[in-house]
C-alpha cells in the first residue's frame, strides 16, 4: 500500500471518528451515522490495499 494511500485512508477513519463523536455529543443522529459510514469505508479501503499488498508480493 502507497504511504499516501494509508495517509488518506486514516484521514478519513479519524474524520469518521470526529463526525461521529459529534454527532453523539450534538445528539445528532444522522452526523453520528455519516461518522460510522466514513470509518466503514476506511476499514474496507485499507483491507483492499492490504489484499492488493499480498498479490504484489
Amino acid at each position: 500500500m502507497a504511504f499516501d494511500d494509508k495517509v488518506d485512508n486514516k484521514a478519513e477513519e479519524i474524520g469518521g471518528k470526529v463526525k461521529e463523536g459529534v454527532g453523539k455529543a450534538t445528539d445528532d443522529e444522522r452526523l453520528e451515522a455519516e461518522g460510522k459510514a466514513d470509518q466503514k469505508a476506511s476499514n474496507l479501503k485499507q483491507a483492499g490495499e492490504k489484499i492488493k499488498d499480498v498479490f504484489k508480493s
